[in-house]
């Protein structure tokens, strides 16, 4: 089976520099792998994405040095199921806010004993014959820390056997703590919370991860190992504008 060199990556305790990709082009998913990144996270969730966009996606991401990875619409054991029959090596799951939240994911995710996936990869033959021998060793599940809710149960979220790691949504967060971040005060409470979560991965073991923006420096000083740093509509944002501005005076 194919390796998941960005999990082995974190596992080592290196960061994985991770890509979203969300416009529903299979081709984009492709340019950011081919870009150099560890792994690129389809984002099913708000991304414009259905079955066969996200399958050609997982596809085309192998043939750059990306592992293929996805964010889930929900946690939900039949979604979960499918990306991962369908070639996703991780997967991303929103709003998990408590231990019940945690084992629900965690039971979709790997194949029994270990969990309660049910068998019949038959999108994912393409990471090897191996396949269902090796993917509870090489898939990699990240729940989503996006409320305050839980932030206040980290801990007991990540302590869950199945759990590898999370991932952090700052905006939504800030949204669930009433912050707006317009002032000091407001981003260090903002950041308190966040380095709660990253504390909380410490004392269990898990990998800390979150997205990062389009800068994902400060958080990986800081020690966070799953990051994504980088979006094929957050490009475009950033250099569409970037660019008529160096020509603004060709518009008039």
């Amino acid at each position: 089976m194919k390796k998941n060199t960005a999990l082995a990556k974190m596992r080592a305790g290196k960061p994985a520099l991770g890509a979203s990709a969300g416009l529903g082009s299979p081709l984009a998913a492709e340019m950011l792998s081919l870009m150099g990144y560890d792994f690129v996270l389809v984002d099913n969730q708000h991304g414009v994405w259905d079955d066969d966009t996200t399958m050609q996606a997982f596809h085309m991401i192998c043939l750059g040095e990306a592992v293929p990875m996805a964010r889930v619409r929900g946690n939900d054991f039949t979604a979960i199921g499918r990306l991962l029959d369908r070639g996703a090596m991780g997967i991303v799951v929103p709003l998990v806010n408590s231990r019940a939240d945690a084992e629900t994911a965690a039971y979709a995710m790997r194949y029994p004993p270990r969990g309660g996936r049910s068998k019949g990869p038959l999108g994912a033959s393409f990471l090897g014959r191996d396949y269902l021998d090796r993917a509870n060793e090489e898939v990699f599940l990240a729940v989503q820390i996006e409320s305050i809710t839980a932030v206040e149960h980290a801990e007991e979220i990540l302590s869950v056997d199945g759990v590898d790691g999370c991932w952090i949504g700052p905006s939504d967060l800030a949204a669930t703590m009433g912050l707006s971040l317009s002032t000091q005060k407001e981003r260090d409470e903002h950041l308190a919370a966040i380095m709660r979560v990253l504390e909380a991965c410490k004392k269990t073991g898990k990998i800390p991860g979150i997205a990062g923006g389009l800068n994902g420096r400060p958080w990986i000083e800081r020690g966070f190992l799953f990051v994504t740093c980088a979006g094929d509509s957050a490009y475009i944002a950033r250099e569409g504008p970037k660019t008529l501005e160096e020509l603004a005076e060709f518009r008039s």
